[in-house]
């Protein structure tokens, strides 16, 4: 469900603010680097509009969802984690990668289950983004999650996760505060802020 398109080599125009064609770039060559488990990288070798070379090293990423759960009493579902990037526990969002061929709100179905217990009686769809499009193709579509049941599923076997019931005026003191340095939750309590 990543919308970024396949490159083939060629003239690839940006757009203006107006949303018209201006100074092409122009992918000369793709260097396949890495195949890992998530993600793979590649190095794109691009002519620039003024006719010099660059080099752009790209993960190419199958999307992701991230999900925020509201549960009858007005709290929002998280959970803390090791991020070993980040070598710290970090307060997020439920969220995880698509499997190949699966839509998102499948994904997000099963995610909320995995990294929370409970089960969404409704999954409303809030908005998408690229997560980090300086360097990766990586689409992340945003879920409201309520009706919520408990309903587990079994954790990936390399996550250790603990769940956190805040309430919703707290979450969004926490991300004001510089508590919650994660970008992908803070782009998601953006997205759901006029639901909560």
């Amino acid at each position: 469900m990543n919308p970024a398109p396949a490159l083939t080599p060629g003239p690839s125009p940006l757009r203006e603010e107006g949303g018209e064609m201006n100074m092409p770039f122009e992918l000369l060559r793709t260097e396949n680097l890495l195949k890992g488990r998530a993600f793979a990288i590649r190095r794109d070798t691009l002519k620039t509009p003024d006719g010099r070379e660059t080099k752009f090293d790209i993960i190419e990423h199958g999307g992701s969802v991230i999900i925020v759960p509201l549960d009858e009493e007005g709290n929002l579902l998280f959970v803390r984690q090791y991020r070993h990037a980040a070598g710290q526990d970090l307060l997020e969002l439920p969220a995880g990668t698509l499997d190949e061929g699966e839509r998102p709100e499948v994904c997000a179905a099963r995610e909320i289950r995995e990294e929370t217990g409970f089960a969404a009686g409704k999954l409303e769809k809030l908005g998408e983004f690229y997560l980090a499009p300086g360097y990766s193709t990586e689409f992340m579509v945003v879920y409201l999650a309520t009706e919520l049941t408990h309903d587990p599923l079994e954790a990936d076997a390399d996550e250790f996760i603990s769940l956190e019931r805040i309430p919703v005026e707290q979450a969004f003191t926490l991300a004001e505060r510089g508590e919650m340095p994660d970008a992908k939750s803070l782009a998601a309590l953006l997205l759901a802020k006029r639901y909560l």
